[in-house]
């Protein structure tokens, strides 16, 4: 028996199946989509938790702290280029434009592009993170006060509607941070084709995304010496602890990073770092020594592939800007 981080006793292992446990569980659980999203999960042969949960307030703070970490190259090659081209972006962009950015997160490179752009109408921030997304249409709406700010909260790829202000079809999506690297090929299909719907007829997008390069400039990324994406991957266990009563003993798990040449993805895993059993809302699940929880991947796209993709959700590409060592792109989109 393993004694590692505390753990002292056998478990069987046998996940039970996700419908049955979903069947029994109490009412007000099954409505609620994130223990109904943790319970087929963690149930599941490999155990998954889908990445949206690891932005809630706490997790959305964690992230805005990666992003300054000196592996993560991705802000600071995506910031180079809303500062270098903007001048291009700017031209690509209907002057009075709304812009709505999905997955708003703290906005500071939202703060670049509109401080670019001509005569900007309206800002529509989308996020599932009540708190930081008020504070980020706060500080917007102070930044620029000739801008109506009119925030949306909400899981980026749900079905919803958007408030717009005015009239005409000057809309323009953002879709900044390589979070287009986060979503599946159906799910990434989906919110194209729901950026469709909300932009209009003449709408257009930026959209941005990390390229792929050498694996281990890309591990580094997504496991930096600091340890803030391990602190931000294993956030989402504590976020189970304390909204649906877990028992998750955060120090028996580790988080890694693995690359899948396959998918072309960076994955995030939490692994167990012993035989151990936790419960919430008193349902059970056992974890054997080095089984892992997959928790995010981040996909790598070439100009071609990327491509492909825009179109399969009904826009081409337009525009390309990259920075200066070719780390990271910039799509501009428009309708097919």
């Amino acid at each position: 028996m393993i004694s590692a981080a505390g753990c002292s006793r056998p478990v069987s292992a046998v996940p039970l199946k996700a419908e049955n446990m979903l069947h029994a569980i109490d009412g007000d659980v099954v409505e609620n989509a994130f223990a109904r999203d943790v319970v087929r999960g963690l149930s599941a042969a490999v155990k998954t938790l889908p990445s949206r949960w690891l932005y809630n307030e706490r997790g959305s703070e964690l992230f805005e702290e990666i992003t300054r970490q000196d592996e993560y190259y991705l802000t600071r090659a995506e910031t180079s280029i809303l500062r270098e081209r903007q001048r291009d972006i700017a031209d690509f962009v209907e002057s009075g434009t709304i812009l709505v950015e999905y997955g708003a997160g703290a906005g500071v490179k939202t703060e670049l592009l509109l401080a670019s752009l001509r005569a900007p109408r309206g800002y529509v921030p989308i996020d599932v993170a009540d708190t930081f997304l008020a504070e980020t249409s706060r500080r917007i709406a102070s930044r620029f006060p000739s801008l109506w700010v009119r925030p949306v909260e909400h899981n980026f790829l749900d079905l919803f509607e958007i408030p717009f202000g005015g009239s005409g079809d000057g809309r323009t999506g953002f879709f900044p941070g390589s979070t287009m690297g986060n979503l599946n090929s159906s799910e990434a299909k989906t919110l194209l084709m729901q950026m469709r719907r909300h932009l209009g007829g003449n709408g257009r997008a930026i959209i941005g995304v990390d390229l792929l390069k050498n694996v281990d400039t890309l591990l580094r990324a997504y496991d930096d010496s600091a340890g803030v994406t391990a602190a931000f991957n294993l956030n989402i266990l504590e976020r189970i602890n304390a909204e649906l009563g877990g028992d998750f003993c955060l120090e028996k798990f580790k988080h890694v990073a693995r690359w899948n040449e396959i998918e072309k993805a960076v994955e995030m895993h939490l692994v167990s770092l012993c035989d151990q059993r936790v419960t919430f809302y008193g349902w059970t699940f056992d974890f054997r020594t080095s089984e892992s929880i997959h928790t995010e991947s981040s996909r790598k796209y070439t100009a071609e592939s990327f491509e492909r993709l825009a179109r399969s959700g009904g826009w081409k590409v337009a525009e390309l800007w990259q920075d200066a060592d070719g780390l990271f792109g910039m799509f501009g989109l428009i309708r097919c």
